[in-house]
């Protein structure tokens, strides 16, 4: 999957680097924005079931 990401980018070395770091920032920040709190919605973190010393 990542070979043919590669082969897909355009331009040469340097420009597919840049763009694979942007692709890459994109991706942590919508995870960070949506993905990351919506999930943290949905999972009860009030049931833990590790007890406190």
């Amino acid at each position: 999957m990542y070979a043919a990401l590669w082969r897909v980018l355009p331009g040469p070395l340097w420009l597919r680097i840049v763009l694979v770091l942007v692709l890459l920032a994109l991706v942590l920040l919508a995870l960070s924005t949506w993905v990351f709190p919506w999930v943290d919605s949905i999972v009860n973190n009030q049931e833990v079931t590790v007890e406190s010393p």
